[in-house]
């Protein structure tokens, strides 16, 4: 009996919460998010979505801890794409991987790849 590795049941487990499409994502553009506790469980729950490092901070969450209808409910697909280049730095490499894989359609460098030496 073979036991799966730690990254191939992370990669599953994020993978298991993907939407099929990223138009799926539906949440809100604008205002403040209040997530709810099984999501935000430690420290801060509220985020407004018009203040960049807020919204920031919520995507980062939600993709960690949020299951398919929290992402459904939370995240915004137009958000979420140009939000990309920089929060793909700032999610686990599992949680890149799966979306990346899944939705090619993602920008997968941000303007610094671009100027790096």
């Amino acid at each position: 009996m073979t036991t799966a590795s730690r990254a191939e049941v992370l990669r599953d487990r994020y993978r298991n919460r993907l939407p099929e499409r990223l138009r799926e994502l539906t949440g809100p553009v604008e205002g403040t998010v209040d997530l709810p506790l099984h999501i935000a469980w430690s420290g801060r729950t509220s985020y407004s979505l018009d203040r960049p490092k807020s919204r920031m901070t919520l995507y980062r969450t939600v993709l960690a801890e949020g299951l398919r209808e929290d992402l459904e409910t939370f995240l915004h697909h137009r958000l979420l794409a140009e939000q990309w280049p920089v929060l793909r730095r700032l999610v686990s490499p599992y949680i890149r991987e799966v979306w990346e894989d899944a939705f090619p359609e993602l920008p997968r460098t941000g303007p610094a790849d671009a100027t790096a030496a």
